[in-house]
């Protein structure tokens, strides 16, 4: 299994602050079966910059590591980046990271205080220029909570959705796991991911049993085969969505 949000990489966001507590979460994912993961340090988001090469570079070193400690997985480069409205030129200047460096996938997240009012331009021009765009734990975020048309119309635009484990699980309350479920029957949801930041925790195994029981082993299927199209930069799997019913989220967010 493929885990395509993860903060594994040491030292450079919120994830582990050594290469040993990395080593420690790679033992972990593996131990739930996962083989690959995606690197995906945060980028512009106020606190943390980690640029293109300084992604490759930590990731080839943890790589190393893993090898030296025969620890049958992969890490691969990727990035977590905070949506802003010169993405376009930061891309052009190749400070941008693609999943796996393959054509066109990037994981973007949105700001907490606010929905930027050139967000569906962005996603636009990123498609006109090739790009995918995958946005990562929508269903934490207060305004798509609020109005979750807005998450509807971005899927429609164009955009990916990616969902956090600890969601599916309840671990971030119990009201964001009856969304992020409302999310997956309205068909808005293509990945998830772990976005762990330590050993302890990793609820990838727990995450997938709880799509199970609510969807079967189809949704599972489902996730599995598009992180694996995501890492090799082909096209995923989509359904038709649907829009959430507003009276059904509006009990949840009392």
């Amino acid at each position: 299994m493929i885990d395509i949000n993860c903060h594994i990489l040491p030292g450079i966001d919120n994830g582990p602050k050594h290469i040993e507590e990395s080593v420690a979460i790679a033992k972990t994912a593996l131990a739930q079966g996962i083989e690959t993961i995606v690197a995906t340090p945060k980028h512009m988001n106020g606190q943390y910059h980690n640029f293109k090469q300084q992604i490759i570079q930590q990731v080839d070193t943890l790589n190393q590591r893993l090898q030296e400690e025969q620890l049958a997985l992969t890490v691969l480069p990727g990035q977590e980046i905070r949506i802003y409205g010169e993405m376009i030129e930061s891309l052009e200047k190749d400070h941008l990271l693609t999943i796996n460096e393959t054509p066109g996938y990037l994981l973007m997240d949105l700001p907490s205080n606010h929905i930027p009012a050139y967000m569906m331009q962005l996603i636009f021009n990123l498609q006109i220029k090739g790009y995918k765009p995958i946005i990562a734990h929508p269903e934490t975020n207060p305004f798509i909570r609020e109005d979750p048309d807005l998450l509807y119309e971005l899927v429609k635009q164009g955009a990916l959705v990616q969902l956090a484990t600890d969601s599916i699980i309840g671990k971030n309350s119990r009201k964001t796991q009856k969304f992020t479920l409302e999310i997956m029957k309205a068909r808005l949801a293509h990945f998830i991911g772990s976005e762990a930041s330590k050993a302890s925790g990793y609820s990838y195994q727990e995450a997938l049993r709880k799509v199970r029981k609510h969807f079967g082993n189809e949704m599972t299927y489902f996730f599995y085969e598009n992180a694996m199209y995501l890492t090799k930069g082909e096209a995923v799997i989509t359904e038709e969505p649907v829009r959430m019913k507003k009276k059904r989220l509006d009990f949840l967010n009392k």
